[in-house]
């Protein structure tokens, strides 16, 4: 049996309603998957995540590589057992960490070779390791080593990246096969924003029967109507059959944006990172907690919201604690914002259900962002450091 089946149980125009089955329970598309970098979405424990909505969460290989190893990982029952969660756990390749963590990197046909950002040590990553890696964890849907390119790039430079990308996908997929089959792996699309490269790593990428497939290399920067049109391109081009995954993606009209062009999944750091920061998103768009307009605030972070800072704790309560530095704001913080990315999946999910996304869609861009009362910094990035 394939380690995973995607059913298609709806579409409105690109958007897509769907079912990820899995060994660990079933995946309703389109998803959001809470960033667990460490093996811990920060701050939140996984009673918190089941109580927010959640069905699946992403670890990160790059960090699970350099500590606490995955095969310790692998001796204590795999990541499952180890961070204490049952549903289905996806891992990315760790290219983007790699890139954007490391010190010094060297970039060659055999893999990367990288100083850890922990301990400085010399380490290196090829298709064969990090494959090795994720099957040491034990977890459910794993990806390729990929090449995560610095933007803007040139088309030659584009080109010579995504062909080092499609030979460690091969090489990848040929360690793959030597597992026990217990695991989905999903190729990952590059090619910048180039659409010509888009619709070759489309080609090379789905040559090679995959279980689903990732969009890559964007939220780096370019434009955002710029990534919708690619999203849209790439998402266009892959196969009906298989779920489609935008890493690193992103801000809330983003989600809905990236739904309506037919993507399932996404994960991205904003809700846990910018609650640190005191950003708090809402359905009429984020607001910051520490602005002094909140400091007699009795109302809730959002009204109706049913996590456990909405329910029990007012603005004024809320934005104390933060000011004050008290832990707890952190982690109602972040179970608020997990809540409600959860939620707006859920609420998409309903209105594919009943034929009405464009209407929501529609409603939901007109409200967002028009109570918005600014924000801190909110970089989009596949996995949190």
């Amino acid at each position: 049996m394939a380690p995973i089946e995607f059913a298609l149980v709806r579409t409105e125009g690109a958007a897509r309603l769907g079912t990820i089955r899995t060994a660990r329970g079933p995946i309703e598309t389109p998803a959001f998957m809470p960033v667990a970098t460490q093996g811990s979405v920060k701050s939140l424990s996984p009673s918190d995540l089941r109580a927010a909505g959640a069905q699946i969460v992403l670890a990160n290989t790059y960090h699970l590589f350099l500590r606490p190893g995955h095969e310790l990982v692998r001796e204590l029952g795999g990541l499952h057992r180890f961070m204490g969660w049952d549903g289905p756990i996806l891992t990315d390749s760790g290219g983007f960490q790699v890139w954007s963590l490391s010190k010094l990197r060297k970039v060659s046909e055999a893999g990367v070779e990288f100083r850890s950002h922990v301990d400085g040590s010399l380490r290196v990553l090829s298709p064969e390791r990090c494959i090795e890696i994720q099957q040491a964890l034990g977890v459910d849907i794993i990806h390729p080593l990929d090449e995560c390119l610095a933007q803007p790039a040139t088309s030659a430079a584009t080109e010579q990246s995504l062909g080092l990308t499609l030979r460690w996908l091969a090489r990848s997929v040929a360690a793959h096969r030597q597992g026990d089959g217990s695991q989905a792996l999903f190729g990952i699309v590059q090619g910048g924003t180039f659409d010509d490269l888009r619709r070759r790593a489309v080609e090379g990428t789905v040559a090679f029967g995959l279980d689903g497939y990732a969009i890559g290399g964007l939220a780096v920067g370019e434009p955002t109507e710029r990534m919708y049109e690619i999203a849209a391109l790439v998402a266009g081009l892959l196969p009906a059959a298989q779920p489609r995954y935008l890493m690193g993606v992103g801000k809330p009209p983003d989600l809905v944006e990236a739904v309506a062009r037919g993507v399932d999944l996404f994960d991205c750091v904003l809700p846990t990172r910018n609650a640190r920061n005191g950003q708090v998103f809402t359905a009429g768009g984020p607001l910051t907690i520490s602005h002094a307009r909140y400091a007699r605030d009795p109302a809730p972070l959002e009204a109706g919201c049913p996590c456990e800072g909405c329910r029990g704790f007012s603005r004024a309560y809320l934005r104390h604690l933060f000011m004050a530095r008290e832990l707890l704001a952190y982690r109602l913080l972040s179970l608020h914002n997990v809540t409600f990315y959860l939620g707006l999946m859920a609420a998409m999910r309903r209105a594919l259900a009943a034929g009405e996304f464009g209407a929501f869609r529609s409603r939901f861009l007109d409200r967002y962002g028009v109570e918005s009362q600014g924000g801190s910094a909110d970089s989009t990035t596949d996995t949190e450091a």
